[in-house]
């Protein structure tokens, strides 16, 4: 039986009030279903916090501002982490939101598409699910 451990909701509801201007203005496309699948923001994942995740398709968007310059060691460890687990992540820089939004949301529903056509076999595999 897995190792219940509980879950820092207070530190997650603070992220979500203080998300970034990048961080909102994606929300806006990510919200209520419209990629095709639901996404939650600012959710654990383990030891760490997606800043977007999609639980059903073990999607994690993460945008990269000044902090993940700083400290790109943390970033390979947890994507390695996810990875391990069955999650795909995508990442996009802050600017990249800013200067093509459109470029980004496409990304993220060409993943969406391409792990729902692959859900058959995902669920095979017997993935988690967190």
């Amino acid at each position: 039986m897995p190792e219940w451990t509980p879950r820092d909701t207070a530190r997650a509801r603070t992220l979500r009030r203080e998300a970034t201007g990048p961080e909102r203005a994606l929300w806006v496309f990510l919200a209520r279903n419209q990629l095709g699948a639901k996404f939650s923001r600012q959710m654990p994942v383990g030891p760490f916090f997606a800043d977007f995740l999609c639980r059903e398709l073990q999607l994690v968007g993460e945008l990269d501002g000044f902090s993940h310059d700083v400290a790109p060691e943390h970033d390979a460890r947890r994507d390695a982490w996810m990875a391990e687990r069955g999650f795909t992540v995508l990442r996009f820089t802050n600017a990249a939101v800013r200067e093509n939004i459109e470029g980004v949301v496409t990304a993220i529903r060409i993943e969406v598409e391409r792990l729902r056509a692959d859900q058959p076999s995902r669920l095979r595999e017997g993935r988690e699910t967190y």
